[in-house]
């Protein structure tokens, strides 16, 4: 019988843990801001976009673009069922679809090992949705 350890379980819980805490802040932003796709899913879809990326790489190291390929357009359909047309024909949760597209790029780079880039990216996904729209800086300047 096959070992139930193969030498790679302490690597991929800290792979696991970095999910969590990058999913947790992007989730946290969201749900602040009463968005759809909070902590929860933010942390599931970048934890298993790690995972996918890890078997990819363990499986195959010299092909891990196979697997990445399909987490990128698996995640973009569950994106596009966020994505929903309200009244007046107004597209709602398009920045959504979008936030947990982008947790499971961030999920991929944990899973490769990019923990850096992974803390940048997060701090990007954070950043971005508090950027002012221009909008907010044309009605503000009509209003004066």
């Amino acid at each position: 019988m096959d070992s139930l350890v193969v030498g790679n379980e302490l690597e991929f819980a800290i792979r696991l843990g970095l999910c969590l805490v990058f999913g947790a802040i992007i989730g946290v932003e969201r749900e602040l801001r009463n968005k759809p796709a909070g902590i929860s899913t933010n942390c599931f879809v970048m934890a298993g976009a790690c995972l996918f990326t890890f078997i990819s790489m363990s499986i195959d190291p010299n092909s891990p673009a196979r697997i990445a390929a399909q987490v990128v357009s698996g995640v973009g359909f569950l994106g596009a069922g966020m994505i929903l047309k309200g009244e007046g024909n107004k597209v709602k949760n398009l920045t959504t679809a979008a936030s947990v597209w982008f947790a499971a790029a961030i999920g991929m780079v944990v899973g490769l090992g990019w923990y850096i880039t992974a803390a940048i990216a997060t701090m990007y996904s954070v950043l971005v949705p508090r950027i002012p729209h221009v909008k907010t800086w044309l009605k503000s300047e009509h209003d004066e």
